[in-house]
């Protein structure tokens, strides 16, 4: 049994180095972040100009009971925060402080992470105020639903602990970059929980501080993902096996002036397949507004092609 201990012992001290190189990493990238992380009523957020702008989840801000939002710094200051603006359809908001020369994290390249780097997760959950988890990266790609019933694409997977509070946190590398916003966890499991793309943030982020919203286009149709015959799409070369059915047209709607009718399948905008609704939202963007596009729609098995015009969504 002495004999067969030896090689134990040697191998705990061969994985010694490895464990402080990792502890190491940790450290120094919360030591880098952690003091841009703030705690705001219902859950974090963290400044990325030294300005006071900061990001942090839609359904943070909406969650404050208050009738005013503060923030408070990790120097213990309890500041006013003023919204910026926020966009319930990638669940992201900004809200601003008053200050300056205050840290700020760095917003990485999220296309550059990948499946299995360690993750940091920096946030205030049940009110523990800078709370640190760590895991990996575990998946890529994503898309979750978001409250207001659209998908969020290009969300981030790991498996770093995120509870209640550590909404509008930071998901950082070992380098300190910020590579995602803490969103979401499946509460039935373990170790699936999610956040938005830096990517998508700092687009999302730039647009609202800009417009104070994200403009999105319009058509004025309500509908549902339905399957295609077979037949029918091979007679009108089809790939998707999918397709909008129009349930509803909004009376002097982009729609309705393009002459969509109830019944109708929308199979595919601006000659890019639609299997879905989903797939609508996702070309319903703001370069849209105004500007008229091809609609193919299958109407009683014939294939049509129509023009229109989407208007800004209000709301």
């Amino acid at each position: 049994m002495a004999f067969m201990a030896e090689p134990r012992r040697a191998a705990a001290d061969d994985d010694g180095p490895l464990l402080d190189a990792y502890s190491r990493a940790v450290i120094d990238a919360v030591d880098q972040v952690a003091p841009a992380v703030v705690r705001l009523e219902g859950g974090s957020g963290f400044l990325f100009t030294p300005d006071g702008f900061i990001l942090t989840n839609s359904h943070v801000v909406h969650a404050t009971t208050r009738g005013r939002r503060t923030a408070t710094l990790t120097d213990g200051r309890t500041l006013a925060a003023d919204l910026v603006g926020d966009d319930p359809d990638t669940d992201l908001a900004v809200v601003r402080v008053d200050g300056s020369r205050l840290p700020a994290a760095a917003l990485g390249d999220s296309r550059g992470v990948r499946v299995g780097q360690v993750a940091i997760a920096i946030g205030n959950p049940y009110g523990f105020q800078h709370t640190v988890t760590s895991g990996v990266v575990s998946a890529l790609g994503r898309s979750l639903r978001a409250r207001s019933g659209r998908l969020i694409d290009d969300v981030l997977q790991t498996d770093a602990a995120l509870n209640p509070g550590n909404s509008g946190g930071p998901l950082v590398t070992t380098r300190g970059e910020v590579v995602g916003v803490n969103t979401a966890t499946i509460l039935q499991a373990q170790g699936l929980c999610f956040a938005i793309a830096s990517n998508t943030a700092r687009f999302v982020a730039s647009r609202l501080m800009r417009d104070g919203r994200i403009r999105r286009s319009h058509l004025g149709v309500a509908g549902q993902n339905v399957p295609l015959p077979r037949g029918l799409a091979r007679a009108h070369g089809l790939s998707e096996p999918t397709a909008v059915l129009v349930a509803s047209v909004e009376p002097n709607s982009p729609a309705a002036a393009a002459g969509l009718c109830d019944g109708d399948l929308i199979v595919a905008f601006d000659g890019e397949p639609v299997g879905g609704i989903d797939d609508l939202h996702r070309r319903l963007t703001g370069e849209r507004i105004g500007a008229a596009v091809g609609l193919t729609i299958v109407r009683r098995a014939a294939l049509r092609h129509l023009a229109v015009v989407p208007v800004e969504r209000l709301a």
